[in-house]
Order: structure tokens, then C-alpha cells, then sequence
């Protein structure tokens, strides 16, 4: 198999963005700047947002061999990644259920947990990636799973307490233009088992991420040693 053949095993739903991508491998890939994330996430047109070519590889057969230590991902992230215990009375219909503090979303500081995300995008580096995982499920429009206006709202609050007004107090920046945020639809999703919002800040100062991130020691690929 060379560098720009698509792996024979795929754990999870590629775009064709993401097979166009790995057709190209390396040498052709571009990756997002500030201004192209602005526009994707404006759009909504989430499924062309790409990983590099040798991430996403590394992603897939990292998915791949941690299913075979594990039942899922979703198994993975609760255990060695958030820390978090499903409710014995979860299934496979409910996905994991879990003890919370409250009943709102992101209302509550011990029902999320904000990490680095370990298989970020194509992005260039003045931008992280974080991830905000949370015990309650954001209601959403079936099938597709797109966000309800309550829920974008209720994000988007979130966001703007959590992360754009703590970065204005930090520095004297242009906050509002320096956090983006998205949250994919079911099919774009790679982990859909926990309910998890994407954030993206430009220039973020190291210390307000280790203020916003749980310290974790395990990187995404301890559970293959």
C-alpha cells in the first residue's frame, strides 16, 4: 500500500474531502488558516474541514487497534481519557449515561471536562484545537442530528462565558475574532457515543489553555504499548 491509498479497514465514515485528501497525501495538502476555519464554520460546511493525510492514517489505525483492546472508543475516551463511569443501567441503545450534577448542559463544571483534542484537524499551528465533552446530550433534530436553536444558543453562551470573555480579560486581543466553535452533525461524527462540542482559539496564550484543560497523563496511543 503506498502513502495515497485508502486503508483497507475504515473504523468510521470517510467525506470524500477525506479520500480526495488521502488520495493526495502529504505533499498536496494545505492546511486551514483562521480565515478558511471562519468561512467553513460561517457555512456550516463542516465535511470539507480535513485532516492531513498521515494524521488521519495514524487516526484510523489508531481507531482500528484500540478496538481490539477495547469495545469502542467512546470506552476509551470515559476510561483513560475524561475519567468518567457510565451508569450500570447504560446500553448500547442509550450510550453511556452518567451520574450529573445538573440537568443543563454545560451548566454545571463537573458534568464537561475541556481536553486538547488528539486527532485535531489540518489547522495551521496559531490555532488549537480543545475539545468540550459533556455527560448531558445537547437535544438535536433527528436524523440528521443537526443542532435545535436552543442548543446553539446554549453553546453558544458557553462559549462566550468560557472561553471569549476569559481570553479578553487575559490579553488585549480581539477576542471575539480569536474563538471559533462547531459541533458536527451524526454523519461527521467519529465518536458519536459522547456528546462533545469542537473549539478553536486563535493565538491562544499557554497558560489560559492549562487553565481551560484538565491535566491528563495518558496520550491518545498509551492504551497500544
Amino acid at each position: 500500500m503506498t502513502e495515497t491509498d485508502v486503508p483497507d479497514k475504515i473504523p468510521f465514515e470517510l467525506t470524500q474531502t477525506d479520500l480526495e485528501n488521502l488520495a493526495g497525501g502529504d505533499e498536496k495538502f494545505k492546511p486551514h488558516d483562521w480565515e478558511d476555519l471562519k468561512h467553513i464554520i460561517a457555512e456550516n460546511n463542516l465535511e470539507i474541514l480535513k485532516r492531513k493525510p498521515s494524521d488521519l492514517r495514524r487516526y484510523i489505525t489508531w481507531t482500528n487497534e484500540t478496538k481490539t483492546k477495547l469495545p469502542s472508543i467512546t470506552d476509551f475516551i470515559c476510561s483513560q481519557r475524561l475519567f468518567w463511569n457510565p451508569l450500570p443501567e447504560s446500553s448500547p441503545e442509550t450510550g453511556p449515561l452518567f451520574d450529573c450534577c445538573g440537568t443543563i448542559p454545560f451548566a454545571d463544571p463537573n458534568d464537561y471536562k475541556i481536553l486538547m483534542n488528539d486527532w485535531p484537524y489540518g489547522i495551521t499551528q496559531d490555532v488549537t484545537h480543545l475539545i468540550v465533552w459533556s455527560k448531558l446530550r445537547l437535544p438535536d433534530q433527528k436524523p440528521e442530528g443537526y443542532l435545535t436553536p436552543e442548543s446553539t444558543a446554549l453553546v453558544e453562551s458557553f462559549v462566550e462565558r468560557t472561553f471569549t470573555e476569559r481570553l479578553a480579560s487575559f490579553e488585549d486581543v480581539n477576542a471575539r475574532d480569536s474563538v471559533l466553535w462547531f459541533r458536527n452533525w451524526t454523519g461527521l461524527q467519529s465518536v458519536r457515543g459522547l456528546e462533545h462540542v469542537h473549539v478553536l482559539v486563535k493565538d491562544a496564550p499557554l497558560a489560559l489553555l492549562e487553565e481551560w484543560t484538565t491535566t491528563h497523563e495518558l496520550g491518545p496511543e498509551a492504551i497500544l504499548d
